[in-house]
């Protein structure tokens, strides 16, 4: 289950995608959750994707 806070869910995110995943997308298929679902609760903290650095920035 991902984290609900917004801030725990950027920590949590970024920490995966830096350490296991290629790509935001690998993320979620290997989670079975909807890429919406975290774009749309980073983007109420003002964060986005970035996929140059594979971080949410």
């Amino acid at each position: 289950m991902l984290p609900k806070d917004p801030a725990v869910l950027l920590s949590y995110v970024n920490t995966q995608l830096r350490d296991h995943y290629e790509n935001f997308d690998e993320f979620c298929n290997c989670l079975c959750v909807e890429p919406e679902r975290i774009i749309n609760t980073l983007e109420t903290i003002d964060y986005e994707y970035n996929p140059k650095c594979n971080q949410f920035v």
